[in-house]
This record gives structure tokens, C-alpha cells and sequence, in this order.
């Protein structure tokens, strides 16, 4: 089974709380996930193999049979995913796990069927041995053929080789509902009548059944990722793009990748990889970098890569700094796309394997 028959159309979903995995169905230009992935975030961010990033509007959720659909402006020209609904599936089958585990590069892994209907909560489930992590959650099952037999679930993750899907079955039910979205409106089903409701109510309009509504509210950022989140946005990039986890953020400002994120509960780190080392006559890249007034930033090593990096007390943001702390951040993103220039040409180095610039 060729791995790019299925890779390009396998996406990773990051929200401000992690990310996990989903799958474009081209036939009806939607993205498919678990809920448990994209939470009540109703903007995510899909990266797909190449690293773009793509803005995605939660459409339908269904967190009772831990399904999603979302979708993104505009089409794609990808690989159609088939989709296989299969009764005859038995234990002893191969299937292949398919996604982003921990948030790393895409991976396939290998495993077979240990039972093809397995009651979990009082749903089915088809479980198996393939190794499934954090991270797999919303990618597709994939069985020998190459077709989608279930949706990857790492919910339950309590107990050594297993791991479990959502079968296809229950995702086409599922399909019913994308007849009555309208525009990019968010809609949740109703896990008793399957009603799309579309307002925050307490009540099913259509069966009387109780609404919890935490499922239309979304999620409360920190003050901490609020004053992050206007930094990023002053920059002119959409921060929901740059989300990367729990206080975490990714993004690219021109050439150079700069990476925000918190550490040991105490600090913020701003922190861009400018350089790969050269190969020979370190010496005056040394002396420079520690002689280097690059302040209020320091220039480091960690491993083969060359940073600069930023630093500061979280506590500091919230006093009469923070202005001057938002100004140094904006301004290590700056820096950042001056000096890999600067080590390029005057010691040969070449340019950090994130930068876009080595692409």
C-alpha cells in the first residue's frame, strides 16, 4: 500500500490546547476529526505535509460519537480518500494508524484488528494492537486496501496495546447532518434526535432534549496567551495559525521561524534558529557570538543551530514593563531575519533547516 496514495490528504489540527490529527474527503470538501481533538475552539489551525498552515471553521460537532467536521475556504486537489464501511472485517486484519503522534512528523503505523466491534461506553469501537498515541487522535484507520475503515480515537489511551477507531459506519451517520449546515455556521448535534442546533439554547427545539451549552462557549485564553496573541497579531498573523498547544506558539515572520512558548512555569521564551553551524573554523563564529551586543537578546548554541533567543519573567509582563516586553518581543522577530543574513555572509554558515530561506 503506497504511503503518498493516502499521506497528502492527512492533516494536522493544532488548537491552543494540542493538537491531533484529520482527513480531507474531497467528494464533500470537508475535514474529518474527533471532537475530543478540536474541543469548543471553533477556528483551528490544519497544517498539511508541506507545513502550510490552513484556517479551518469548526461546522459540525457531535462530542457524543466524538466526531467533527470542519472546513476551510475554498477546495483542494487532493487524493479522494475512500471510505469503506466493512462488515466483513475481522480480528486478525491488518489495519495502518495514520497521523501525527505527539504532535511530531507524520507516521504510519502497522498493526491488526483485535476485535472489529468492541463495546466501549456504550459504543462500538473497532479496537487494535497498532501502536496509537496522543496526537493520532481524528487520522484516519487505513486497512490493506488503502480505504478509511474508522476514525483513530487516542481517548482512551489507559491501557498498553490498544487502540481504538470510530467506525466508518458511525461517520457516515454522521454525513446526514452536512444537508443542513448553513454558510460557516457552527452546529451541534443533538445526540438524542440528531437535530442540528445552531444557538446556544438549553433545549432541543425538536425533541425537548437538555443542551449542555459549555459546547457553543469557547474556550478562555489565559491572560498570559491574550498579551502572546496580540503580540503575534500586531505582526499581522492570525494567531489561531500560530497555535501550537497549551502556551505554545509557532509561526514564521518572513524567513525565520520563531517560537514562543513558556518554560518551567516562571519564564517566557521568544526564541528563533537563524544558522547551521559551519562545518570548519569555528573559531571567529565563536568569538563573535561572545562578544556580540545583541541586547536585550542572546545569541546561543543548541546543537548544530544557532538562536537568539529572549527571555523574561511572566510576572514582569503583567507590571509596568509590559510595554517594553511586548516592543522586545516584536523586536527578536525582526532581529531575527537581520542576523541569518549576517552569519550567511560573513561566516559562511548556512541557513537554519526551519528557515524558509534553506527551502
Amino acid at each position: 500500500m503506497p504511503q503518498n496514495s493516502f499521506e497528502q490528504s492527512i492533516f494536522k489540527v493544532m488548537t491552543a490546547s494540542g493538537s491531533g490529527t484529520g482527513f480531507y474527503l474531497k467528494d464533500k470538501n470537508i475535514f474529518v476529526t474527533n471532537y475530543h481533538v478540536v474541543g469548543q475552539y471553533k477556528k483551528v489551525s490544519l497544517q498539511d505535509k508541506n507545513g502550510k498552515r490552513h484556517l479551518a471553521t469548526v461546522l459540525v460537532v457531535n462530542p457524543q460519537e466524538d466526531v467533527a467536521f470542519l472546513r476551510v475556504d475554498g477546495e483542494f486537489d487532493l487524493p479522494q480518500l475512500e471510505l469503506h464501511d466493512d462488515s466483513t472485517l475481522k480480528q486478525g486484519d491488518k489495519v495502518f494508524v495514520a497521523g501525527y503522534p505527539f504532535g511530531m512528523p507524520f507516521t504510519v503505523t502497522e498493526g491488526v484488528v483485535s476485535a472489529p466491534s468492541q463495546l466501549v461506553d456504550g459504543r462500538k469501537f473497532i479496537q487494535t494492537d497498532a501502536a496509537v498515541n496522543p496526537g493520532n487522535s481524528g487520522g484516519p484507520m487505513i486497512n490493506a486496501n488503502g480505504k478509511v475503515i474508522g476514525i483513530t480515537s487516542s481517548k482512551f489511551n489507559n491501557a498498553d496495546n490498544m487502540g481504538f477507531a470510530v467506525p466508518v459506519a458511525t461517520l457516515t451517520e454522521e454525513f446526514n447532518a452536512l444537508n443542513n449546515v448553513v454558510g460557516s455556521s457552527f452546529n451541534l448535534v443533538c445526540d438524542s434526535c440528531a437535530t442540528l442546533i445552531s444557538e446556544k439554547i438549553e433545549f432541543c427545539l425538536s425533541c425537548g432534549q437538555n443542551i449542555d451549552v459549555k459546547y457553543f462557549d469557547e474556550p478562555l485564553l489565559s491572560d498570559l496567551s491574550i498579551f502572546c496573541e496580540r503580540a503575534i497579531a500586531g505582526l499581522g498573523i492570525n494567531p489561531v495559525l500560530a497555535r501550537q498547544g497549551q502556551e505554545f506558539w509557532e509561526f514564521h515572520v518572513d524567513s525565520a521561524l520563531v517560537r514562543l512558548f513558556v518554560f518551567n512555569n516562571s519564564y517566557l521564551y521568544a526564541t528563533s534558529p537563524l544558522n547551521q553551524l559551519p562545518m570548519q573554523n569555528m573559531g571567529p563564529l565563536l568569538e563573535e557570538l561572545l562578544s556580540a551586543d545583541v541586547s536585550p537578546y542572546q545569541l546561543g548554541v543548541q546543537g548544530k543551530e544557532l538562536f537568539i533567543s529572549y527571555r523574561v519573567y511572566i510576572t514582569d509582563i503583567f507590571s509596568s514593563r509590559q510595554g517594553e516586553i511586548n516592543a522586545n518581543i516584536t523586536g527578536l522577530f525582526k532581529k531575527a531575519n537581520e542576523m541569518d543574513d549576517y552569519f550567511v555572509q560573513k561566516f559562511g554558515c548556512n541557513y537554519s533547516i526551519y528557515s524558509l530561506k534553506s527551502k
